[in-house]
């Protein structure tokens, strides 16, 4: 009796290394993220390598987070380029987690802010069917947009990821935008200086769905 009762709990302690071995394994698992941006995201003027994204990539190793990150920012991108875009990144990288950071070439252009959220909308919905968590990257206009417009437009990522239960970082220019100096000569796009600032005000946001399995 007594060697069996030894063999019996060999057998569970086993059993439950194996378990939590399994449980550690998932929790690590190497995820794919996939940024969905604008110049703010693709390196609009700076040097390769210094923009959030590559900073991000950074962040990951050093914080030994298995991910490949996918940077499929272009210059220019509206919310409407990103919605006919996104199904083929989708289908090519299937990502774990998908960064939505658009919306401000639409703002810039004093498109509507209705339609810019239709196509947010349809972003989330099309990640989430393909199974990836969402992060809504909030932006803001200049004042000179009117506040009525102002107003709208930024609340509208609030919305959103309220609507669709998605991660919000709220404003990624936070501490850079009243700041002249953290800015290129066209005073829109941040110089290499801002992108570390840039990249705090994304990561808290981000971060806890990375550690979600």
């Amino acid at each position: 009796m007594i060697l069996f009762e030894k063999l019996r709990r060999c057998l569970l302690l086993s059993l439950a290394s194996l378990l939590l071995g399994g449980a550690a394994h998932a929790y690590s698992a190497p995820k794919t993220v996939l940024v969905l941006g604008d110049s703010l995201s693709a390196e609009y003027g700076l040097a390769r390598g210094t923009g959030w994204v590559a900073l991000l990539e950074q962040r990951l190793k050093s914080q030994k987070l298995e991910a490949t990150l996918v940077n499929a920012s272009v210059s220019g991108e509206t919310t409407s380029g990103g919605r006919t875009r996104l199904p083929a990144l989708l289908k090519k990288h299937k990502p774990d987690v998908v960064v939505i950071e658009l919306g401000a070439n639409d703002g810039l252009r004093g498109l509507p802010v209705a339609a810019a959220e239709a196509n947010l909308r349809a972003m989330v919905g099309d990640a989430r069917q393909a199974g990836a968590k969402v992060l809504i990257v909030g932006n803001r206009v200049p004042p000179n947009y009117g506040r009525d417009y102002a107003e709208k437009f930024f609340a509208m990522f609030g919305a959103i990821s309220k609507d669709t239960k998605s991660g919000l970082a709220p404003f990624m220019l936070d501490g850079v935008a009243d700041k002249i100096e953290l800015f290129q000569p066209d005073r829109l796009h941040p110089l290499a200086s801002a992108h570390p600032i840039i990249l705090g005000n994304i990561w808290p946001h981000l971060l806890p769905i990375l550690r979600t399995k």
